[in-house]
Formats: structure tokens, sequence, C-alpha cells
């Protein structure tokens, strides 16, 4: 009894220094983002886009941090680094369409008609960027309900039929299939796992607070998901229904997985051994 509750006062300390550095670093990311508003304020462009820059690192989805570094880019002339940013915020936010409309324009300005028109067909008509939407559509000699006629009608499937490429995924590590032929990778640098389908389309599949340095990931037969969770120093689960859980802990740098047998086993390059796991 008395090594359980040790052992529980230590979990508790884990659980307590996790969620302490993460609300250090949100707290630190909002600093930083004031910061490039004070520094914008005074036309101290360079600083500010530092500070925006490194709220992004402190926290990855801060979407207004984002938004703001793309505008400042967009207003110094840098068209092509302003539209890597908007790009940035349409994976992890597609829904927000002032965004969206900034990626399709910037497009334009750079001469990416096709891409634009992709960007435009994302806005629903409903939305209040809608007619600006519209007229930016008019000026490629079109409007939105043609663009997302043509982009129902015409898109094709990205998925290599023989040899290819799949382009534009951040520091992709792990690989693994599902028993539906969907392809999962892992993202180390952006901390996501992007699942590709059979058709080639492209989505974010997870992205959660856990994930750090996504590495090694397998699929089981009943459609789970394991991942090496390299920087957290553990073994994350995603079920079939998209329940996240921390299968193992404690493991260190955890770099590939791997299931026979109903044994899921883990490299582990911190301790330079092989670690067996029932499931």
């Amino acid at each position: 009894m008395k090594f359980k509750n040790l052992f529980t006062i230590i979990a508790l300390s884990a659980i307590f220094s996790i969620n302490s550095a993460f609300a250090d670093n949100m707290t630190e990311a909002k600093l930083q983002y004031n910061k490039g508003i004070d520094y914008y304020k005074i036309g101290q462009y360079d600083r500010s886009m530092d500070a925006f820059r490194r709220a992004i690192e402190l926290d990855p989805e801060y979407i207004d941090a984002y938004y703001n570094l793309g505008s400042i880019l967009e207003y110094l002339g840098q068209d092509e680094a302003a539209l890597t940013v908007f790009k940035q915020i349409v994976v992890r936010k597609p829904t927000d369409y002032d965004s969206v409309y900034k990626a399709a324009e910037l497009s334009k300005k750079l001469g990416q008609t096709d891409k634009a028109k992709s960007f435009l067909a994302i806005i629903p008509s409903g939305s209040y960027v809608n007619p600006k939407a519209q007229k930016l559509a008019n000026e490629l000699n079109t409007d939105l309900q043609t663009i997302k006629y043509e982009q129902n009608a015409t898109e094709q499937p990205t998925q290599p039929q023989n040899n290819g490429v799949y382009e534009n995924i951040p520091s992709p590590t792990g690989i693994t299939t599902d028993k539906s032929g969907n392809l999962f990778v892992a993202g180390f640098s952006d901390n996501v796992i992007f699942k590709i389908t059979p058709a080639g389309n492209r989505i974010v599949f997870l992205k959660d607070k856990r994930l750090n340095g996504p590495i090694g990931i397998i699929n089981d037969a009943e459609g789970n998901l394991y991942i090496a969770n390299y920087n957290a120093d553990n073994v994350l689960k995603v079920s079939s229904t998209g329940q996240v859980t921390v299968l193992i802990e404690d493991i260190l740098k955890p770099y590939g997985v791997y299931i026979s047998n109903g044994t899921l086993f883990v490299s582990s390059q911190g301790s330079n051994a092989i670690i067996r796991y029932k499931l």
C-alpha cells in the first residue's frame, strides 16, 4: 500500500508538471502575441513578426498569431511567404473563411489561378466573406457557383497510380495503413497525424495537445492506431472511434512500433531496448 501511494504521488506530480508546462507555454505565447501587436503599432515590423513566430512556436494552434504574421508579410510585399502562413491556418482551421479568402487572393496575385479557385471553392455561399469571394471569382472570369461545380466535376484523386509523390506533408516520419486502404502519416514538426484516403484526399486525422513528436505509427486489425510519441516519452492509442489515451508511459524516446500476434513492440532509443506490450 505504501508503494501504491508513492506511485500515485509520482504520477500526480508528473501530470501536474505536464499541465503546468502547458499552461506556462500558453501564457508565454499570449505575452509574445501582445508584444507582436505592440511592435506592429509602432511600425517595428521585424520585431512584430519575430514575436508572432515565437507565439506560434509556443502554441502551434495560435490562429490569430498566424493571421497577423501573414498580414504583415503581405503588407511588406512578401506574398509567397504570406501565402505559406495563411495555408497553415487553412490546414488547422478550414472554417476560418477570412484566411481561406486571403489564401485565394494571394494565390491570384502570384498567378496561381487554379490554386486560387481551389481555395474559393471551400467558402460556403452563406459565409460573410462570400461577397468579396464572389468579386475575386469575377476577377478570375468566373463565379463561385461555377468554381464549385468545376472543382467537384474535375477533381482527380491525388493518389499515385503507380509511382508518384504525396506533397506538402511537414516533417513526415511514420506511415501505416488500415484495412480500408487509408494511409496514415505522422507529421513530426507540426505534431499531427494525416490521413490520406484511397481517393487521395488528405485530411487532418489527429491534432491533439498530447501529440509531441510523433514518429512510429501502426494500425491493428480493429482499426486502433498506436503512436510512438518521441518527445513525450510515451505511446498513444487512438481508438477506432477517435478516443485518445496514453497506452504506455515512461518509454525513453520511443521510435519504431510493430504489432505481431496481439503484442505491441516499441523500440526505445533512450534506453537501447525493445518494449513488449500485450494488447
